[in-house]
């Protein structure tokens, strides 16, 4: 058997200078050759397992490009796949062809041959497409829709009611796997969102996947009652009340991780809508280098996230990513030497070392009278969930006056609205001048999979429709647009990207506010010191190849 190190150097992956270098590397770093190629980024995840493939002389597949048969799926259970991961991709003469990602493993190729009933032929994969693959071609949809029929037949008076009641239903019930099916799928297909509407003659189920909504399913009406009763036992919700809305949470583990989800249900004609916001506690512990800030606005709100006291404000939509930015700065500025406490409703993530307060009106616990006692508690640096009314603005105006960070959301479309929003709350000009420090405006736009995306030169008539900056006479950018593949589920996006508007309160933007000038004359001086506009730093990215410009058009007023 050759060894890794001639096969790289005879395929060209490698020089000898390289393949040199790696060998010392490797006796400093004590792994393997081929870790060491990947992890001094010589060689891709992919190179280095195709090699190795050729090492033992077996085949190596990408699954992002090979056409997988259904039917060579269907021949072993899912739960199989997922233990070993491996994956079944093609039947060839008799044949089952099995894609792994540890060839050694002899138990998981006896185990397919014994259940497929068929002899068995690997072939090698990396593990992260093939756990990719695992994801797309093993969904629950097919067995949710089994269960739903399941718990149709089933659906007679007494099972109802028992449904309804949950405490008789045991854990193998078609009702239970259906609602943990339901929200594992979900998670799986990085859902944000959950949404169990009644209809009038069925159920649906919608989720939402980089802020678009996708129908999934649509069950029997009949399995209706025991869905909604199921989601509000889990999620500690009174089954018995279905005249007015209530909220809860309820919390799943998924792949060995805890994740959190909001829900909620609203009354409608056909019954109760439940929809259950998906809390993946990684978003909250992200950096705030990984939410898309290009450098020059990173620097502006660097500058001021790191002052002792001022105002910070994001503003933006619902569903613009507020929330995270904000979580995101507290981790940045989150120390054992300082004290740092939250005032939200609710509280979407649980955040290590720092204190979190859940707004809970019903018990007269508001922002306003939360935000006063928190101040009686020494803090450093103050949260604010979002300013809502004039006494909160006014609590936390104050506060930013008074030595301490403050940072809160606020409902407005571009940043220099928030000096007007602000005003018009009632708070005196000249303090929302000295008090606010930066304000931060959002938007989330999708982001182009970067397995499919590809370049292509727009039109003249294209740029101009779209108010791009270009002017004719120039040379014409190279973009990149769409296309769809199995990555990213055929829509041509997968994940998304924040678009930012960053503007520092200067003394000139000061001025203009105590002397009452409109949001316009603001963004004008806003515009002259350097802020970029919403729709300009999504043409930067645009032109960066990380989105397209249809979604800049579809996101951006």
């Amino acid at each position: 058997m050759k060894a890794l190190g001639e096969i790289l150097l005879d395929e060209g992956l490698v020089t000898e200078g390289q393949l040199m270098a790696a060998l010392d590397e490797q006796v400093a770093r004590g792994q393997s050759l081929g870790r060491t190629l990947v992890e001094i980024g010589i060689l891709s995840e992919g190179q280095l397992v195709a090699a190795l493939a050729r090492q033992v002389g077996m085949e190596f597949i990408d699954l992002d490009d090979y056409p997988v048969d259904r039917m060579a799926v269907a021949t072993v259970p899912a739960s199989l796949c997922r233990r070993y991961t491996v994956l079944p991709i093609a039947i060839q003469n008799g044949t089952l062809i099995l894609a792994t990602a540890d060839p050694g493993n002899v138990v998981a190729v006896d185990d397919v041959r014994t259940m497929s009933r068929m002899p068995v032929t690997p072939v090698v994969a990396t593990y992260e497409n093939l756990t990719r693959a695992i994801d797309r071609y093993c969904r629950s949809d097919g067995e949710m829709e089994d269960l739903s029929s399941a718990f149709e037949e089933e659906a007679s008076l007494a099972q109802a009611e028992a449904a309804k009641v949950g405490e008789y239903v045991d854990d193998d019930a078609p009702i239970v796997r259906y609602v943990n099916l339901l929200v594992s799928q979900a998670i799986t297909d990085r859902a944000s969102d959950i949404h169990i509407e009644p209809a009038e003659h069925d159920l649906r189920v919608r989720y939402r996947i980089d802020g678009v909504l996708h129908e999934m399913q649509r069950s029997p009406k009949q399995i209706q009652g025991g869905v909604i009763s199921r989601v509000k036992i889990l999620s500690d919700i009174d089954i018995a009340e279905k005249r007015k809305p209530q909220d809860g949470r309820m919390s799943v583990v998924h792949n060995g991780r805890k994740i959190d989800l909001r829900v909620a249900t609203l009354p409608t004609v056909w019954g109760e809508k439940i929809v259950m916001r998906i809390l993946d506690n990684s978003t909250a512990s992200l950096d705030l280098r990984d939410l898309s800030f290009l450098d020059d606005n990173y620097e502006t709100y660097h500058e001021s996230f790191t002052k002792p006291y001022g105002m910070i404000l994001v503003t933006g939509p619902t569903g613009s990513g507020k929330s995270t930015t904000l979580y995101a700065t507290l981790n940045a500025v989150s120390r054992p030497e300082i004290n740092v406490i939250t005032v939200e409703d609710p509280v979407e993530y649980r955040l290590d070392g720092i204190n979190q307060v859940q707004v809970n009106p019903k018990a007269g616990l508001t922002f306003a009278s939360a935000l006063r006692s928190i101040l009686r508690s020494d803090p450093d640096v103050v949260l604010i969930g979002e300013v809502r009314d004039h006494e909160t603005a006014q609590i936390a105006i104050e506060a930013a006056l008074t030595g301490h960070l403050v940072l809160s959301t606020l409902h407005t479309n571009d940043a220099p609205s928030a000096i007007t929003r602000l005003i018009e709350m009632g708070i005196e000009p000249f303090l929302v001048g000295s008090a606010l420090d930066a304000v931060v405006a959002q938007r989330l736009a999708r982001k182009l999979c970067d397995k499919c995306k590809e370049p292509y030169e727009p039109t003249e008539v294209e740029l101009v429709g779209a108010r791009f900056p270009w002017t004719p006479g120039e040379e014409i950018p190279i973009l990149h647009r769409p296309v769809g593949c199995a990555t990213c589920s055929k829509t041509g996006y997968r994940g998304r990207i924040a678009l930012h508007e960053v503007m520092r309160v200067s003394d000139e933007i000061e001025r203009l506010a105590v002397s009452h000038a409109s949001a316009a004359e603001v963004a004008l001086m806003a515009r002259s010191q350097g802020m970029v506009p919403l729709r300009d730093d999504g043409w930067r990215k645009v032109v960066m190849g990380q989105t397209s410009i249809e979604e800049i058009l579809r996101v951006v007023a």
